[in-house]
């Protein structure tokens, strides 16, 4: 889960200067694809693949469903949010994934990792609204963080989703399985702006975006989630997230768009003590 959260934190940076370049549905069909080929490649390989795994398909379709909402939602609003913000938005995915987790999984949630969640709850909240207290009383989030926030609601359903309808399929068919579902749905959702986009007029840039999120923000992540799902609890495991806005201000300050203003980094730090906290607790 350290290593889903460097490959989530580059494709917040990523996103940022590819969104703007090509419509979101368009973007996230295409990495989709691209993701597929390259799962179905390697669990081919390793002949993972049975007829089995297609046994109640719906199981992947709504899956499938999930992931494509998050993506679309993740890129519209990075066209109207920094990838700080949009960084400090996902820190909120543990908190809802710890309540879908208690009826789709029956865990409950301690008190101690409750605190952790909260703390990295409110330390998101501040980093959203920028370090203004006036903003965060008076609950002025912009649109682009609206758009993402509704996306990782998805996001959270996921998580928990996962253990409750995998059965005996290998990581690597399950994986495909589920990405080949979200490939399906997205390009239905996508299909007059994949048909609209001049492909050979794509700057660099945004291929170089494509390629990262396909391979390493969603064919690895998804492997990643779902290994870590099966032995850890939910909630922590998405606590893993709230390294996210600090590895995101890191690479925007490294890539050039300016550093984080020091209002907001009592925020960055609220989200790592609560990492550092729920992690101390992992045998609880």
């Amino acid at each position: 889960m350290l290593l889903f959260a460097l490959l989530i934190s580059g494709s917040f940076s990523l996103g940022g200067l590819a969104a703007p370049l090509l419509d979101p549905g368009a973007l996230t069909a295409v990495r989709f694809l691209i993701a597929v080929v390259v799962i179905g490649a390697a669990a081919a390989a390793a002949g993972s693949l049975r007829r089995s795994d297609l046994a109640a398909p719906w199981r992947y379709a709504l899956l499938g469903g999930l992931l494509a909402a998050y993506f679309v939602l993740m890129f519209e609003g990075l066209r109207l949010a920094d990838p700080v913000a949009m960084g400090a938005v996902f820190t909120m995915t543990p908190l809802m994934t710890a309540v879908f987790a208690w009826p789709i999984l029956r865990q409950p949630v301690p008190p101690a990792v409750m605190g952790g969640l909260l703390l990295a709850a409110a330390g998101a909240l501040w980093v959203i609204f920028r370090g203004d207290l006036d903003r965060l009383l008076a609950l002025d989030i912009g649109p682009g963080e609206a758009l993402f926030l509704v996306g990782c609601v998805c996001h959270a359903l996921y998580v928990p989703m996962v253990p409750r309808l995998v059965r005996r399929e290998s990581g690597l068919a399950f994986t495909f399985w589920t990405l080949g579902a979200a490939a399906l749905v997205t390009a239905v959702y996508a299909a007059p702006a994949i048909a609209a986009t001049d492909w050979a007029a794509l700057p660099p840039v945004v291929w170089v975006a494509i390629v990262y999120v396909a391979i390493a923000a969603t064919a690895v992540t998804l492997f990643l989630v779902r290994y870590a799902t099966l032995r850890l609890p939910s909630a922590k495991v998405m606590a893993y997230g709230y390294l996210i806005p600090s590895l995101v201000a890191i690479e925007e300050g490294l890539l050039g768009h300016g550093w984080i203003a020091a209002s907001v980094l009592p925020g960055i730090a609220a989200t790592v003590a609560a990492l550092l906290w729920l992690v101390a607790l992992r045998g609880r």
